[in-house]
């Protein structure tokens, strides 16, 4: 098989001697030529580490006979940019990444590609990259951070925060959570977007088997690093293992139950559909939600569980999630290690892989005191936590196209209910409102004009987080949104509104008092009544008809930049908030 980047040479002359002027060696310029591309840099501790796992997949492509070369797109962190304009900039750079990667692979030959990345929007903005490029390729998970003493984990630093606002906690107290919540490198140990991304690459098939949420400071994570370094000279020599070869229809299907089995991030329903249009599949929220109903739901870990994220890779990872759901898994799917999903599951077995397991699980529980058994995290399939999935996709007349709420997250008592509706067109107002017990029980607060071409689709963390944590408001009020939560987020939540405000979508007619129905288990997220009395649809109809004659489109918040790119050309939420060029 001829590789790509010996023909590239007869035709650029001046390729050889810029390498060799970069420090190739001779003999390396004839080898199988990798890119190494990570997002590694000093931005947070889901990438701080990445270089040492680069290294390891350098000597991995030696070894298989290839040559690896080093190229860097650094992701931002959420968590670092919270409260601030910053966050808007956050699902844009998923573009921007992967836009970089694109570059990188297509401006210098390669005959294979190595990616690799921890959190939210590095992981999938790689595998986006990798979708264009469809270059033989392997994504290395950049695994997970151990939990705080007491099991403390990043998600409870903003109900730690909240409590002190509220005068339910002192500074001490709160400077103790914020010390000891990232104890280590990697992604934040909880099931939030960061893990539940590194999850779907596995259940994809784009990463090694058994390879998501690996410890991040341990040795096993190098071995895996390296075997992918391996691995993807090996893809480089063969006919047909590009990831279009490898990722089809249904390796989503698998990836979304797999989702569901976990209680995976609604965050998921931006990036799967976003990766799936590169490979020219469509996947949208309706798909989410049509493989969720009577799919089992697993995993007690945070947020929605009790045991930090750190458990779940030592209770047997992705693979024992998909040993329990196996009976509805397309076993016959195609993945990187040349092999079939069911002979990777067979393989896992016979090599010990679950023996491996158990002994970190009796590591873990002589580190935490306590004494968990792997069916106390990953639940057996006829002892499931639920058998409805864990998201629902709510359509109506307030959301034509859709709206997400995580079910699994959300109080029992909201699933059903009428509420009066208290719109507010920023976040800042919003929390001030909840912060100082302006909001009341039965309200239905909005924060809208915030979706992709509003100002960037920022996480509504903050105030989800304040009204969760509040024991009266937490099962009393919702909060509904163009914009997106964080996948820590807990509480009745309800994102993803769609057609956006900015978009004249009927989120942005909503007036103050309006009745507001949610319907968790019908699916249905309606306006049904003005100013605090019941209407007909068809009267509601009529009145929406004449709001929207009086609205018109606020100034733009981004004129220039990034964002203004994103305002011009993002996709509804429900598609993944693509941009359409």
């Amino acid at each position: 098989m001829e590789l790509r980047s010996q023909a590239i040479r007869e035709h650029a002359p001046e390729l050889d001697p810029l390498r060799m002027g970069t420090g190739w060696r001779r003999g390396d310029l004839s080898k199988v030529q990798v890119m190494i591309e990570s997002t590694f840099g000093d931005s947070h501790p889901g990438s701080s580490h990445l270089n040492r796992l680069v290294e390891e997949v350098r000597k991995g492509v030696e070894t298989a006979g290839g040559f690896g070369a080093r190229y860097y797109c650094t992701d931002i962190c959420d968590g670092e940019s919270q409260g601030t304009d910053g966050m808007n900039y956050s699902l844009a750079s998923r573009e921007m990444i992967a836009n970089m990667i694109e570059i990188h692979g297509t401006a210098t030959v390669f005959d294979a590609g190595v990616f690799l990345a921890s959190c939210d929007k590095g992981l999938p903005g790689n595998l986006i990259g990798m979708a264009r490029l469809n270059m033989p390729s392997i994504l290395v998970p950049g695994g997970i951070m151990n939990a705080g003493p007491d099991m403390l984990t990043l998600e409870q630093v903003g109900i730690y925060s909240a409590k002190y606002q509220r005068g339910e906690i002192d500074e001490k107290k709160l400077n103790w959570a914020k010390e000891n919540a990232c104890p280590s490198c990697g992604a934040c140990s909880f099931i939030g977007t960061a893990t539940s991304m590194q999850i779907m690459a596995e259940a994809l098939g784009l990463a090694l088997p058994g390879s998501a949420l690996a410890p991040a400071a341990d040795n096993e994570i190098l071995v895996l690093a390296r075997k992918a370094g391996e691995q993807a000279v090996k893809l480089a020599m063969a006919d047909h293992m590009r990831p279009g070869d490898i990722v089809t229809r249904e390796s989503f299907e698998n990836a979304i139950l797999v989702h569901a089995a976990v209680s995976g991030s609604t965050n998921c329903l931006l990036h799967v559909p976003a990766l799936a249009h590169e490979f020219g599949i469509e996947i949208t929220g309706e798909t989410f939600d049509r493989l969720h109903r009577n799919a089992r739901y697993l995993l007690d870990v945070r947020p929605a569980g009790r045991w930090p994220a750190e458990a779940f890779y030592c209770a047997g990872g992705v693979p024992a999630v998909m040993e329990e759901i196996k009976s509805r898994l397309h076993l016959d799917a195609m993945t990187v290690t040349g092999k079939t999903l069911g002979e990777n599951l067979k393989e896992l077995k016979e090599r010990g892989f679950y023996e491996n397991c158990a002994r970190r699980l009796y590591a873990f529980n002589a580190r935490y005191r306590t004494s968990l058994t792997k069916e106390d995290i990953i639940r057996p399939y006829d002892k499931a936590i639920g058998t409805d999935g864990s998201i629902a996709v709510l359509k109506g007349n307030l959301a034509p196209e859709g709206a997400v709420i995580k079910h699994t997250a959300c109080p029992k008592e909201m699933f059903r209910a009428v509420l009066r509706a208290r719109p507010f067109d920023s976040e800042e107002e919003c929390l001030d409102a909840v912060l100082k017990h302006k909001v009341q029980r039965g309200d239905a607060v909005f924060i809208r004009y915030e979706g992709p071409k509003g100002s960037g689709m920022p996480e509504m963390f903050y105030t989800s987080e304040a009204i969760s944590s509040d024991k009266e408001l937490g099962k009393s009020i919702a909060l509904i949104t163009d914009g997106r939560f964080s996948g820590a987020s807990t509480g009745p939540v309800i994102g993803h509104c769609s057609p956006e405000a900015a978009d004249g979508g009927p989120i942005a007619l909503v007036e103050e008092g309006d009745l507001i129905e949610i319907d968790v288990p019908g699916r249905k997220l309606d306006i049904v009544g003005i100013r605090g009395e019941k209407r007909t649809p068809e009267e509601i109809a009529d009145i929406l008809k004449e709001r929207r004659k009086n609205w018109k489109p606020g100034e733009a918040r981004y004129k220039n930049g990034v964002l203004r790119l994103f305002r011009e050309h993002a996709a509804s939420p429900m598609k993944g908030a693509y941009l359409e060029y």
